[in-house]
C-alpha cells in the first residue's frame, strides 16, 4: 500500500488530470493507463477515490463497472480503434502527411 502512495506522489498535477480524463473515457482501457503511467486498475480506482468528490467517484464507478470497453479482455472487437480514412496517419508520435 505504501508503494501506491509513492507512485501517485511522483505524478504531476497534469499527469493526474490526464489519468482522470483517461479513466472517464469509455474507450480507453485500463491497460492503456497501465502502459503509460504504470498504474494498475486498482491504483487508478484509489487515485479516482482520492481526487474526485464522493458523488463523482460513485458515478464513475457505476459507469465503469463491468464495462467491456474499459477492460481489454472483455472487448468484443479487435484491439485498436476506429480510424476514419481521412484521418492523418500517426507514427512515432509525429503526425505525417497523408500519402
Amino acid at each position: 500500500m505504501a508503494t501506491n502512495f509513492f507512485i501517485t506522489m511522483e505524478l504531476t498535477v497534469d499527469q493526474i488530470d490526464r489519468i482522470i480524463e483517461m479513466a472517464w473515457e469509455d474507450r480507453t482501457p485500463f491497460d492503456a493507463i497501465l502502459a503509460q503511467y504504470s498504474l494498475s486498475e486498482q491504483e487508478v480506482i484509489k487515485l479516482m477515490r482520492r481526487e474526485l468528490k464522493p458523488s463523482s467517484f460513485k458515478r464513475w464507478r457505476k459507469r465503469v463497472q463491468n464495462r467491456a470497453t474499459k477492460h481489454s479482455a472483455k472487448r468484443d472487437f479487435e484491439l485498436g480503434r476506429f480510424k476514419c480514412s481521412r484521418q492523418k496517419h500517426i507514427s512515432s508520435n509525429k503526425i505525417s502527411k497523408r500519402i
